[in-house]
């Protein structure tokens, strides 16, 4: 008996219903929907057997709760249109009246524009969306105007570089390349041979490496563009390696055509051990003059965690004489590790090549690690270490001069 009661409820629901709640018909539906269930309900008690009755008070209830719910539906939507429908017209009105009105608004804007209390809110919450979409409009024409500027800037700049460069510049531009190239192509055959090794790859991470190749690729064009420079090898390095994938990242095209020589042979296979001197900041000797018939390595490793003896410690495996740049010979370094980067280890070795002067050459050190170079008149001397330790430590200038002459007097006797 339920289960057709439920079934008759959708039936009615779903077709006498709607077409009643829309064209007003609520007295005359009951009798209807009255006759329908009778029918059903004797067809189901034919069926079922004479001991079911039918409770049409309780079908009655249910029928109407039902209507009411659904017209109740209707009538709060076509409200609700009708409402928001004045709401636009009288938003028109306004416009054509001059207020500050906006072009454009969104059916919750119109909502909150029909839940203002009073008339005088009504206009603020109009102007704010107003003053809102002008802001809008004057970003994106701003915006639009920044785009334009910057594609005419660069066609006036494409423009200007074609007529600057003249066929002289571009001729002096290619004379250079050759010029660098066929130096690095005489260095090939007769340059002193500088070493890279790259065999650090377990000791950095990713990233590590990717900064260590970018410091070879800065070392690599300042050799090229030198007045002699070095015979650049690239030792241990194999290919599929995380080096050699962010090589071909640089260079592209360009690294088959690189002058230099990559090989994954180790360097004591190829040059005799006699002559090979790996550089590295760990070694207890230092280097006193730059040789032209040595064969320098240099280790390709970056570590911000600064692993000191990994470098040390393979030269002494491989039995390769080290050395180490006297820093502390010619600098007054503060308190810090005397690890350089690449590029700057090339820039110096370069400069000793041409000029073997050690001053002009650990000029290229940063500023930031020394506070002057001891070659430096002693008064001068004197000064910045007087001025450094009253900053630091707080020192008076009596202790700090004795204290200056006791170590200067013990470092001219050492050496």
């Amino acid at each position: 008996m339920q289960s057709t009661n439920v079934l008759l409820k959708k039936i009615v629901r779903s077709s006498v219903l709607p077409f009643a709640a829309q064209h007003g018909m609520k007295k005359d539906l009951f009798p209807l929907s009255r006759t329908l269930s009778l029918s059903l309900c004797l067809k189901q008690d034919n069926s079922s057997g004479p001991s079911e009755k039918l409770d049409l008070d309780a079908w009655k209830k249910v029928m109407k709760s039902g209507l009411q719910e659904e017209v109740s539906e209707t009538v709060s939507e076509h409200k609700e249109l009708s409402t928001l429908a004045a709401a636009r017209e009288i938003l028109e009105m306004w416009r054509l009246a001059g207020r500050s009105v906006p072009e454009n608004i969104s059916e919750e804007q119109l909502k909150t524009f029909m839940e203002c209390p009073s008339k005088s809110a009504k206009k603020k919450y109009l102007k704010y969306l107003h003053l809102k979409e002008l802001y809008k409009k004057n970003d994106k024409r701003k915006m639009d105007e920044k785009r334009e500027r910057k594609q005419e800037a660069k066609k006036q700049a494409s423009e200007t570089d074609e007529t600057k460069r003249s066929s002289l510049v571009c001729l002096w531009a290619n004379a250079m390349d050759k010029a660098y190239s066929w130096r690095a192509a005489q260095a090939m055959i007769f340059g002193q041979p500088l070493v890279f090794d790259m065999s650090y790859e377990k000791d950095m991470s990713v990233r590590e490496v990717a900064n260590t190749v970018r410091q070879i690729v800065l070392s690599e064009g300042c050799n090229r563009r030198s007045v002699d420079p070095f015979h650049v090898h690239f030792c241990n390095l194999k290919d599929d390696s995380l080096y050699h994938k962010e090589f071909i990242k640089h260079y592209r095209e360009a690294w088959g055509k690189l002058l230099i020589t990559a090989t994954d042979q180790c360097y004591t296979d190829i040059f005799p051990k006699d002559k090979l001197v790996y550089l590295t900041a760990d070694s207890p000797k230092v280097m006193k003059t730059f040789d032209h018939n040595k064969i320098y390595i240099v280790g390709s490793m970056v570590d911000k965690s600064i692993k000191t003896g990994v470098s040390l410690a393979r030269a002494k495996r491989l039995g390769l004489e080290t050395a180490a740049l006297p820093l502390e010979k010619y600098l007054l370094w503060n308190s810090g590790a005397k690890n350089l980067t690449l590029d700057q280890m090339m820039h110096i070795l370069l400069t000793l090549k041409d000029t073997g002067d050690w001053k002009k050459a650990l000029e290229f050190v940063p500023k930031r690690k020394y506070c002057g170079f001891v070659s430096k008149p002693v008064h001068e001397l004197k000064k910045t270490l007087n001025l450094i330790n009253t900053l630091k430590l707080g020192k008076r200038q009596e202790e700090v001069r004795r204290q200056f002459a006791k170590n200067y007097s013990k470092k001219l006797m050492q050496k």
